[in-house]
């Protein structure tokens, strides 16, 4: 089951990424967050902003208001996206879990 948090109205997920992937996309709920595949290299920061986009293009928000907010350097991440509730958020994850 998919654990989402809420700190000051933003809500806030891990993330278990999957860098050097064939394809972007969110491969279902693992360890209680996320697991994504990548197509970016973890090499400066592109598999972190790839990550980004693809949950703003999710949330269908700015790719600004996304950031990763521990384990920029690891494969579990924590993301918050700032001003979505964590129900607003299970809304438009419920079709990847």
């Amino acid at each position: 089951m998919l654990e989402l948090r809420e700190k000051d109205g933003n809500v806030v997920f891990v993330v278990k990424a999957n860098p050097r992937s064939s394809k972007r996309s969110i491969c279902g709920v693992y360890n209680g967050g996320l697991k994504v595949s990548l197509k970016a290299a973890p090499v400066d920061d592109a598999a972190n902003r790839e990550c980004c986009e693809l949950f703003s293009k999710v949330f269908r928000i700015p790719p600004s208001r996304v950031h990763i907010i521990s384990g920029k350097s690891s494969r579990t991440k924590t993301v918050m996206a700032t001003g979505i509730s964590s129900e607003a958020a299970a809304l438009f994850l419920k079709s990847y879990c």
